[in-house]
């Protein structure tokens, strides 16, 4: 295990998830779902280095980090359906063709949804990890 790779992943996965309160606080609910995606994926990638004796691969997509490392057969349907909804919001948020649309459809109340579905996968990934890790 690369505990070192671990804990670089795991720190900007929290730096990305207090971005994504800052910018909800501040009403700038464009992008908060843009650091929730990121905060996921890098937590994945911290899963990736704790359970697997390879680097995780240059990927923004969920499911093939989540399948990868083992973790997505575990998942509730649930956490997949979120999975797959983040993902896209990552391909979103970087078209300017994407951003009224999504600008519409990101609003406040939806934006707590989704930081706090983050918030919920983020810890059962690394509760996972700690299993893994343990032994």
């Amino acid at each position: 295990m690369a505990i070192d790779k671990v804990a670089y992943w795991l720190d900007i996965a929290d730096y990305d998830a207090e971005t994504a309160e800052t910018l909800y606080n501040g009403g700038r609910c464009l992008y908060v779902a843009f650091m929730c995606h990121q905060t996921i994926e890098k937590t994945l990638k911290a899963y990736w280095c704790g359970t697997m004796s390879d680097d995780p691969p240059f990927t923004h997509n969920h499911m093939r980090l989540a399948t990868g490392c083992g973790l997505y057969d575990r998942m509730s349907e649930e956490q997949k359906d979120f999975l797959d909804t983040i993902t896209n919001y990552n391909i979103e948020a970087r078209y300017p063709e994407d951003k009224e649309e999504l600008s519409r459809r990101l609003t406040k109340q939806h934006c707590r949804a989704i930081i706090d579905d983050t918030k919920r996968l983020v810890q059962w990934i690394k509760d996972e990890l700690l299993v893994a890790t343990r032994h």
